[in-house]
């Protein structure tokens, strides 16, 4: 198949393109920035230069490649630090959410493309009430901080326009929350370097559950989307939601680090707002049944436990099986 990739040079697009070629399809990598070409052609992808917020250029783009499923992995999260300022920190990756979206799916449809996979999460717009795990079938939260509102607005409108939009199969995947090469919690990441120097605190009691996944879970879980899903939405997570005072404390000591410390709520909001109190307290994790029984998604960590001792680069802290290989 010919395959268009927006946001190739992204966590998930390194690691999504090789893949993809490997299998046998034709990638065409979009990046904004000319200078990034010969890292896609190293992933032996094509890559086509084009602003995701110029929607003549994302035309052009698309009717000179024609493929037959368009990806968008579009974010701009690499230095999203403050949580007290959600919406602000997000600016940028909600109208890649909304404008960019709308861009991608007419291009899309003009091209002839016949199916369209974008990224969603799974992980704090599920509704905090109920079960501590949520299924696609329930609702995303109704009332979130008011500093996650227009965040929370922009998901919501890409995975109606995705899933309703006519003449294409329209897939929107929930990731979970990303660990390892490439990401905020992998080598050399910002939130591993904070857990390293115990500057991510437990904030209140711990009780948000978290659902996680491996980059590389994820990159195997679009390609299964690409060549041979049905329409609709699927949580892409691993096998075991927890709640942050069992994963961080176990992340810590994976990375040698001393335990984390623990801070009360009302002092923790001073830092991280509403927003952060809520992650760290009342989020809900996902349930992966959907993808598993329809996707065929099994994932290679079916557990964070696993995979964050093989999350920094170094022997010490590989899974025991990898040790005793080397």
């Amino acid at each position: 198949m010919r395959v268009f990739l927006a946001g190739v040079t992204g966590a998930i697009g390194k690691r999504l393109a090789p893949l993809l070629v490997s299998a046998g399809h034709h990638v065409t990598g979009m990046t904004r920035s000319a200078a990034r070409a010969d890292e896609i052609a190293q992933m032996g992808a094509e890559p086509v230069v084009a602003d995701a917020l110029d929607r003549a250029a994302v035309m052009e783009a698309m009717m000179t490649s024609q493929p037959d499923v368009v990806v968008h992995q579009l974010t701009a999260l690499v230095k999203m630090r403050d949580l007290k300022h959600f919406d602000e920190e997000f600016a940028l990756t909600n109208r890649l959410r909304t404008e960019g979206t709308q861009y991608l799916l007419a291009a899309a449809k003009a091209s002839g493309a016949v199916r369209f996979v974008a990224q969603s999460y799974a992980g704090w717009p599920n509704s905090r009430t109920g079960g501590r795990i949520k299924s696609e079938e329930d609702p995303l939260d109704p009332a979130p901080p008011k500093t996650m509102k227009r965040t929370l607005d922009s998901i919501r409108q890409l995975e109606q326009m995705v899933t309703s939009a006519a003449a294409l199969t329209g897939v929107v995947l929930r990731y979970g929350s990303f660990y390892g090469p490439g990401t905020s919690l992998g080598p050399g990441g910002y939130f591993t370097e904070l857990v390293k120097r115990r500057q991510m605190p437990i904030v209140g009691e711990g009780t948000g559950v978290w659902s996680f996944l491996h980059i590389d879970d994820a990159a195997n879980a679009t390609r299964l989307a690409i060549e041979d899903s049905g329409p609709g939405v699927y949580n892409i997570v691993d096998d075991e939601p927890a709640e942050v005072s069992q994963w961080l404390p176990y992340l810590a000591e994976a990375l040698g680090a001393k335990p984390p410390r623990r801070i009360p709520a009302w002092l923790g909001r001073i830092a991280i707002g509403d927003a952060g109190l809520s992650i760290m307290n009342q989020v809900r994790g996902s349930s992966n049944a959907k993808a598993k029984a329809v996707l065929g998604f099994r994932p290679l960590y079916p557990s964070w436990r696993e995979g964050f001792r093989g999350s920094e680069d170094n022997p010490a802290l590989r899974p025991a099986a990898a040790r005793r290989a080397s």
